[in-house]
């Protein structure tokens, strides 16, 4: 299994709860989240993908605790089991 598997699952669970997993690119600031997950009710998270059992670099994170201390939710998800819970906890809220 591979991280652009675990990025499709992604975006079907996203796009079946209503939502868009939108890749996020930014050019002039490096080691962001692979997605921007915008879902019903206004709620926006990060989602950073890797194969299973893959560790972040450094300067991801770098930015996961950047863009927590705004306030913002960033998940990391090397398992596409892990994507409900990622769900579930986003409607909970």
């Amino acid at each position: 299994m591979n991280e652009k598997y675990i990025e499709q699952k992604l975006r079907l669970a996203v796009k079946a709860a209503g939502g868009l997993a939108l890749k996020f690119v930014s050019p002039e600031f490096n080691g962001v989240p692979d997605r921007i997950v915008l879902m019903p009710g206004g709620y926006i998270v990060f989602a950073e993908l890797k194969a299973p059992g893959k560790k972040m670099r450094l300067l991801q994170e770098r930015r996961k605790r950047q863009l927590e201390s705004l306030g913002f939710k960033v998940y990391l998800i090397d398992n596409p089991e892990q994507i409900g819970g990622m769900i579930d906890e986003i409607q909970r809220t």
